[in-house]
């Protein structure tokens, strides 16, 4: 039998696609999540049907009937000959089995998978890094193998994505925040040691003058009236560099305090809305650690000011 059609082919590719499925969802991809999710759901499916029996890989509806003899290594056949059962089949074959549990949010994963393959999808995928995680962890323990076998430094994150015990906003900003770090340390992975280091110590958030506009991400769902608020530097919840925050005055005079949206240059963390800011632990700029370079924007067509450096004359 070809060796793709191994155990340790399938859950090796089952693996890479697995992961790969949660850096897309980190970026906000979530075709690309969509695709590589269902993608590592069939090959760990097709791991576990051919560590049972590789005639479960059979495909019946437009099969070679020679397939048989050639999963059970006693016929040879070309590689455009050989045909496996699909996603689907290979999900219904493992609840019949009693491996995985009828879910229509794995199906309706499946289908999405399927329909980005050919067109976008939009967010529809967005909520559904649960449903891997749910049915990677079924496929494993079926397979006798903890999570940590397959998931890997991703472990923690898929933990978190299943973990009732917090709230649904606790757990998508935990699991952004440990998919920014992992995409940042990245960046750095093939680089001098002590480059990752630098760039934290050096780095300010950019944020550009207010003429044909602010970034967007800044002026998302802005409270009526002017548009005034102001942006600070925090550490970010993530890679521990400077990230911008937007704070909402309750009043035009008063102190900003509410933080509702947080972007960091370095790792691409971005929560919005105050329930994500907060459930990311992160803390007043007027807390930080470091002193906030404050840039207040302010009625129509304000420009960015940065708040001065104390002098000894001040």
């Amino acid at each position: 039998m070809d060796d793709s059609l191994s155990y340790e082919s399938f859950f090796k590719g089952a693996q890479k696609a697995a992961s790969r499925a949660v850096e897309d969802h980190g970026r906000g991809e979530y075709d690309e999540f969509a695709l590589h999710a269902g993608v590592a759901i069939e090959r760990l499916a097709k791991a576990v049907l051919v560590k049972k029996n590789p005639a479960y890989l059979i495909e019946f509806r437009n099969g070679n009937p020679d397939m048989l003899l050639y999963l059970c290594g006693d016929l040879e056949l070309d590689l455009d000959q050989v045909r496996t059962v699909g996603a689907k089949d290979a999900i219904k074959r493992l609840r019949r089995l009693s491996v995985l549990d009828p879910d229509p949010q794995l199906d309706l994963l499946i289908e999405i998978r399927n329909g980005a393959a050919h067109t976008s999808t939009g967010d529809k995928a967005k909520s559904h890094l649960p449903t891997l995680a749910v049915h990677t962890g079924a496929l494993l323990q079926d397979l006798g193998l903890p999570e940590s076998a397959f998931w890997g430094r991703w472990t923690s994150a898929i933990g978190v994505a299943v973990d009732k015990k917090r709230s649904e906003i606790q757990r998508v900003v935990e699991i952004r925040i440990k998919q920014a770090k992992h995409l940042f340390e990245d960046r750095f992975k093939n680089l001098p040691e002590g480059t990752a280091a630098q760039v934290l110590t050096a780095a300010e958030p950019r944020v550009p003058r207010f003429d044909p506009g602010l970034n967007a991400r800044w002026l998302i769902e802005l409270p009526t009236g002017d548009h005034y608020f102001h942006l600070a530097t925090v550490d970010c919840p993530a890679c521990k560099g400077l990230a911008t925050v937007r704070l909402l005055p309750s009043e035009r005079d008063s102190i900003p305090s509410s933080m509702d949206v947080l972007y960091c240059d370095l790792c691409s963390l971005y929560l919005t809305g105050q329930d994500e800011v907060k459930a990311s632990g992160t803390r007043s700029p007027f807390q930080s650690s470091r002193r906030p370079r404050l840039m207040t924007i302010t009625g129509v067509g304000p420009i960015s000011v940065l708040d001065r450096e104390p002098t000894s004359e001040s």
